[in-house]
């Protein structure tokens, strides 16, 4: 029976690993173990696999900040952001190799344009959610009065953004862990130390 979510991880890997233009369809049909037919009459066409294999990727990211956002303290909505991330970053029983949304296979060809706006403007609802968030926790008292929710969110998506650059690299999941709680650590000194425990 064929298994649309384990081929659209298997299509991923390939496509994490040599590109959009690089992989081809003879790739394709081998890893995913269809015939030519069967791969067009699931996914359409190699662009289409690939568009529907990072949108699912990309709402696999963007569902770490919804429950992050639902966290109680902005040390937690945090922690999840980076941590949760690693771990997704890092599914090494999937053979993921980084992260797909940021790797250099989204830009290799125009043909990945559209998806990328899509990532895009994902992204960005992210952060916008995160910056409410933060915003939140200054009025409520749960970060130093003193803090900027769009310079803390920008340093939040700048440290996703080398974790998961790192990740593509080939940067194991405890060296990404260190960098992540490292991280945590100076955003509390900086923007929690004020917060009464």
């Amino acid at each position: 029976m064929f298994d649309r979510e384990l081929a659209l991880r298997r299509a991923a890997c390939l496509f994490w690993r040599h590109g959009f233009s690089g992989t081809s369809t003879r790739m394709l049909v081998a890893s995913l173990g269809i015939s030519n037919s069967s791969l067009y009459a699931a996914f359409g066409t190699k662009a289409d696999l690939f568009d529907e294999a990072v949108r699912t990727y990309a709402l696999r990211y963007s569902a770490i900040y919804e429950r992050a956002v639902g966290e109680t303290t902005l040390e937690r909505v945090i922690e999840r952001v980076l941590i949760d991330s690693v771990y997704e970053f890092g599914r090494v029983e999937e053979g993921h190799p980084g992260c797909l949304t940021s790797s250099a296979a989204m830009a290799d060809t125009s043909a990945t344009f559209d998806v990328r706006g899509y990532v895009a403007d994902l992204q960005r609802f992210d952060e916008d959610r995160l910056r409410a968030r933060i915003e939140r926790a200054v009025i409520e008292g749960d970060a130093a009065p003193t803090t900027d929710p769009t310079v803390l969110t920008g340093l939040v998506q700048t440290v996703w953004q080398g974790l998961s650059a790192r990740s593509d690299l080939g940067a194991g999941r405890e060296e990404l862990l260190a960098v992540a709680h490292l991280g945590l650590e100076l955003i509390g000194r900086t923007c929690l130390t004020e917060v009464p425990r």
